[in-house]
């Protein structure tokens, strides 16, 4: 079993920064994907960014040129670098892990979420 507790959420101003990070404890196997996702009331949760155990990123169009996605395999940490927010951006960010576990099944872990709000 694998636990996630993000933080670094809270309010900025539009054109601001804000770093978001996220902590792994727990049974964490070498292989597997990272990622962010967002959530806003009335909405489905969408994906921000990912990033595999090797390196490997890939970013949704409203993140790209804006949000840096990274991870300390060694410290079990995810973060998610945030500039140029826009109003937008708001919204409860998750941090997931996914990996191939027993029988070939898809494990999937998530953050209980910080909230994210960028005001104008």
């Amino acid at each position: 079993q694998v636990q996630l507790v993000e933080s670094g959420g809270g309010l900025v101003q539009a054109g601001g920064s804000l770093r978001l990070s996220c902590a792994a404890s727990g049974s964490i196997f070498s292989g597997n994907i990272m990622g962010w996702f967002r959530q806003v009331p009335g909405k489905q949760r969408e994906l921000v960014a990912t990033i595999t155990s090797a390196g490997i990123t890939s970013y949704a169009d409203s993140a790209k040129g804006r949000f840096t996605i990274s991870r300390d395999n060694a410290k079990n940490t995810l973060s998610l670098q945030m500039n140029s927010l826009k109003p937008e951006d708001t919204a409860v960010y998750y941090c997931n892990l996914q990996y191939i576990g027993r029988s070939y099944t898809r494990m999937a872990y998530w953050g209980e979420g910080t909230l994210v709000t960028v005001s104008s």
